[in-house]
């Protein structure tokens, strides 16, 4: 038997290690001293203000406007991609003729890079619906939806979903496979019909599928930027506690146009920390509530 050398190990993973260090780690732990500084991305010396950036964020109407925002449009977008997702997860995996060209087709679209799938939509949007709506005389079309600061945000989710669909789709898919076929044939048998099948076997089954697709749908739709950067720019302007904001500027925006746009690194930074903490502690709660499901399923 070959004797075991420690310090190769450490020769294999020393590169990985060092990345990760120079790369994740030491970035984090600047932003969150630049959290506590006035540090506008150019001046070397640099003056603690303790936590004025923080207090100075929660006055600033704009940041709470992206924050609610933000929350908006992960719920939607929870809510309706995970829907979609599994209605096509159940259309893929039944008889219907073509399927496996169905999936391939419904997951294109996550190949998309988001700026340029905003782009896309945006031209859709403004040109192509506008067109459609007036040919037909259809008055919801006369104005382009992510014009529409009532409609910005659920234009946004429907791209959005329309992108990332596909791919929540094929984690379903794998989890329905996994499920013994005579399962669904026994309750056949005994008269279950097919939304009683789907309800009482096929999603108790499925539930560590939900934790996975709820964490990764919960975390993409926070940190979205791409899509909001190329889609809307942040438009169109609104009003919030009687200050002019941005009706469709998320969280991550937010954050890019205080510490990149305003040179202001030191708010933007406390903003990221709580960007950040945040995330967290959301995905924890969602992994722990559906974590205690799957045990009660």
């Amino acid at each position: 038997m070959a004797r075991r050398r420690p310090w190769v190990n450490v020769l294999f993973l020393a590169p990985v290690v060092l990345a990760f260090v120079m790369v994740i780690i030491v970035p984090f732990v600047l932003g969150i001293y630049y959290s506590f500084t006035d540090f506008n991305g150019v001046r070397t010396t640099l003056t603690f203000v303790g936590l004025d950036n923080y207090r100075n964020m929660f006055r600033d109407p704009v940041f709470l406007h992206s924050f609610l925002l933000t929350l908006q449009y992960t719920v939607i977008n929870i809510v309706l991609v995970n829907v979609v997702a599994f209605l096509l997860s159940l259309l893929v995996t039944s008889d219907t003729p073509g399927r496996n060209f169905l999936r391939a087709g419904f997951f294109v679209p996550n190949l998309i890079g988001g700026l340029v799938l905003g782009y896309i939509w945006q031209f859709v949007f403004n040109n192509v619906l506008l067109d459609l709506g007036r040919s037909l005389g259809i008055a919801a079309l006369s104005r382009s939806l992510i014009s529409d600061s009532g409609t910005v945000i659920w234009a946004m989710s429907f791209v959005n979903t329309w992108q990332y669909a596909g791919y929540i789709m094929m984690i379903y898919v794998a989890a329905i496979q996994g499920i013994p076929a005579n399962l669904m044939e026994a309750a056949s048998v005994d008269g279950a019909n097919y939304p009683q099948r789907v309800w009482k076997i096929l999603m108790p089954m499925m539930a560590s599928a939900f934790t996975v697709t709820l964490f990764l749908t919960l975390t993409n739709s926070f940190k979205q930027y791409d899509l909001n950067v190329s889609l809307t720019n942040g438009g169109p302007a609104a009003l919030f506690m009687g200050k002019p904001s941005k009706a469709s500027q998320l969280l991550a925006m937010n954050i890019y146009n205080t510490a990149i746009a305003s040179k202001r690194w030191g708010d933007g930074q406390a903003r990221a920390v709580i960007f950040f903490l945040v995330l967290v502690l959301f995905s924890l709660v969602q992994v722990w509530m559906s974590k205690r499901k799957e045990v009660e399923m």
